[in-house]
């Protein structure tokens, strides 16, 4: 099975670094600005989630299978960029469902075999999902997915906890992996296609229904003409 997670692994990074492509090319960035949002987008995650856990040297670090898959994507994407640019704008956020489910899964699975908690696992499981997205959209200076309204970072928590579950019955490797496979890549394409999302709480100020116009802020042409009429007041005085 180590040999299933390992090409999960694989997967998780050639759909995330696609993601980033996808976005650099929306961006209009030129190839180096590509390489970068397909790494930081595929390896990320990864990457913050073992210096969490304080694995080293990284995965990527110990294995540059990792940083070539990226390069190759990249490179096959700059020969089909004609094909990318058709893609449809749901694409992306389709693709980044996959690799969220992938990369949920391979976080919470890692963190297991390093010992630590049921808890600590789910956490580990959302960091590796999100992080890699994150970084991706804020250096393309998009506000990041798991930021919106949509269920993205729920999608992730939920996938980990039916693997750390299952885990914990002792239920066969590949039953756990697709039980939170399913469940992630499932939630997150729900809220895709039906906007589903948290209730959002904040706090609400109404204008009163009767104000005052004189008590009323007043807008840029209307400081303008006060203005002017305090410099006609000023000179008859004189």
């Amino acid at each position: 099975m180590s040999g299933v997670i390992y090409w999960l692994d694989m997967a998780g990074v050639i759909v995330f670094a696609l993601s980033g492509v996808i976005l650099a090319c929306r961006s209009r960035m030129d190839p180096f600005g590509m390489l970068v949002l397909a790494a930081v987008t595929g390896i990320g995650g990864g990457t913050l989630r073992d210096l969490v856990l304080g694995v080293r040297p990284v995965f990527w670090v110990t294995d540059p299978t990792y940083l070539w898959v990226i390069l190759a994507t990249v490179g096959v994407s700059l020969v089909g960029f004609h094909y990318i640019h058709r893609l449809s704008r749901g694409f992306l956020p389709v693709a980044d469902a996959f690799g969220l489910a992938l990369f949920t899964v391979i976080g919470t699975h890692k963190a297991l075999l390093l010992g630590t908690s049921g808890v600590v696992a789910v956490l580990m499981g959302m960091m590796t999902g999100v992080a890699g997205g994150m970084i991706r959209d804020v250096l393309a200076q998009r506000v990041p997915m798991v930021l919106r309204e949509e269920i993205y970072a729920t999608a992730a928590l939920a996938g980990g906890m039916v693997y750390v579950v299952f885990d914990a019955l002792e239920a066969p490797l590949t039953f756990a992996i697709a039980a939170a496979l399913t469940v992630t890549l499932g939630l997150r394409l729900a809220a895709i296609h039906w906007h589903l999302a948290l209730p959002v709480f904040a706090w609400v100020t109404l204008p009163p229904k009767a104000q005052d116009e004189a008590s009323a802020p007043l807008s840029t042409p209307q400081k303008a003409k006060e203005r002017v009429r305090m410099i006609r007041r000023e000179r008859k005085k004189r």
